[in-house]
């Protein structure tokens, strides 16, 4: 048993000034495999008064000492890769190939990506060249809280903490409650790597204790919060009092358009991105909408990779799908695939219950519904599991319609070899991204979405950005 029960405050471990145990549980196995404590006021009140006491010293730091202490992070971070990729494996789930491949290497190569951005980047800039004594200074926002969901743990802490680092900014960490190991590691890097007695802070607690002060507290002055759309809701509300920035990731619902030209592998491909990470993406592409011509074999193939896809312990090497994160998401997803099924999709692969000889742990089966019209449940919730909803559609108008017809915009997929629809999908589809055939944006590239799916945007120059105030300056003597 695994026991971690302190916080990192003010550059040390301590002790909650209240217990209150909370156990962790491996979801292969369903069995506590550690015990953390949950915090309270007084601990949120002293993590951020260390971090307040910290911000003037470290803002006035050197832009170039902050890069050599994320160099520094950068390198003890990799060289604890694999008890990063364990411990992510135990507390939510990945598979240990997939932590190693994709969760661990997610963290490195955002910090790597904010490395890139600060070598171009310019705190102190001219507004423009007809305006030989005006300057825009980007200045630190001041102490930021950042609540991290479960599901790419060190994806987003990485994406949270890196650039408010380079910022020039303090902070206070609360990670899920659920999947703490892997950020509870993390501390122990920053500590390493040296980070100042008070710039970093790490309490762990739940959302409606830590996360609700941290949202509320006088002394924060920005929150950056990824998690769901209803989270980020209250989040927005505690925050409104003091007027603190609120940078929200939320969830979404992807749309994938496949069109009758699009490439022989983009169907499997498709179905293998809803399957990672057992569906428990914000970006998923959970929306399959198929071209009439091709959709009845577009269904099969669809139907066969879901079939190929196996399903195995966290623990097992191998490419295969883990289990779910928690009894609570287990139950939501079953309940949202017999909904499908009492709405009238077709199944066509997967379904309700466990996988054949997995009787313990939160297993789902790779699931696919066809002939989903965009009005069902399965078409409108965030489902957070591998559950692929197909849907047909005749002409590009009409795909692109039901596309946007969501409260979410956070990413959006289009298969097709014909060049000017591929530039007329990244123009209409409404979300903060578009990935077209397989294509995935570029390291610096900014992470974000519109409408219920959020409003802010994490990595590279506009990520670094979002912890950044700007200030006009007249008058400033030209150089």
């Amino acid at each position: 048993m695994i026991e971690k029960r302190q916080f990192y405050i003010d550059g040390a471990w301590v002790d909650p000034v209240v217990a209150k145990d909370f156990p962790v549980i491996d979801p292969s196995t369903e069995e506590e495999v550690a015990v953390i404590s949950l915090g309270d006021q007084a601990d949120t009140d002293a993590a951020v008064a260390a971090a307040n006491a910290a911000f003037p010293a470290w803002a006035a730091t050197d832009p170039a000492e902050r890069v050599a202490l994320v160099e520094k992070i950068l390198e003890v971070y990799n060289a604890h890769a694999e008890e990063m990729a364990q411990a992510m494996t135990l507390e939510m789930g990945a598979p240990i190939s997939m932590s190693r491949s994709s969760q661990v290497t997610s963290g490195s190569w955002h910090i790597e990506g904010f490395l890139e951005t600060m070598k171009d980047f310019e705190f102190v800039r001219k507004l423009n060249d007809h305006s030989p004594n005006d300057r825009i200074i980007m200045e630190p926002i001041g102490t930021v809280a950042m609540i991290t969901p479960w599901n790419w743990p060190m994806n987003q802490v990485a994406l949270k903490v890196i650039p408010a680092l380079l910022a020039g900014c303090t902070m206070v960490l609360k990670p899920s409650e659920i999947a703490p190991l892997s950020s509870l590691l993390w501390t122990e890097i920053l500590d390493e790597a040296g980070v100042p007695a008070g710039v970093y802070n790490m309490v762990n607690g739940d959302g409606p204790g830590v996360g609700s002060q941290l949202s509320a507290h006088p002394g924060i002055d920005m929150v950056s919060f990824t998690g769901s759309t209803r989270a980020g809701i209250l989040i927005s509300k505690a925050a409104a009092d003091t007027l603190k920035r609120v940078s929200l990731e939320l969830g979404g619902k992807g749309a994938n358009l496949v069109f009758a030209d699009a490439d022989a592998k983009a169907v499997e491909r498709g179905v293998r991105h809803m399957m990672q990470n057992t569906g428990q993406s914000c970006n998923a592409p959970s929306r399959m909408l198929v071209q009439r011509e091709i959709y009845d074999q577009t269904v099969e193939a669809a139907r066969q990779a879901a079939e190929n896809t196996s399903v195995a312990s966290a623990h097992e090497e191998g490419r295969h799908m883990g289990p779910l994160v928690s009894q609570m998401q287990w139950d939501k997803v079953q309940g949202l695939i017999e909904k499908g099924i009492a709405e009238g999709a077709r199944l066509v692969a997967g379904g309700p219950g466990r996988p054949e000889g997995l009787n313990r742990g939160y297993f789902v089966r790779p699931t696919v519904f066809a002939d989903v019209t965009n009005d069902m449940t399965i078409a409108r919730e965030e489902i957070f599991g591998p559950v692929l909803s197909i849907i047909p559609f005749d002409t590009e108008e009409e795909a692109v319609r039901i596309a946007n017809d969501t409260v979410y915009g956070l990413t959006n997929y289009a298969q097709t070899q014909d060049p000017e629809r591929q530039r007329r999908m990244a123009h209409a589809l409404k979300a903060g991204m578009v990935e077209i055939n397989g294509k995935s944006r570029a390291k610096t590239a900014p992470f974000g979405g519109i409408k219920q799916s959020g409003n802010g945007r994490e990595g590279g120059e506009f990520g670094l950005e979002d912890f950044l105030e700007v200030k006009a300056v007249g008058g400033y003597p030209a150089e």
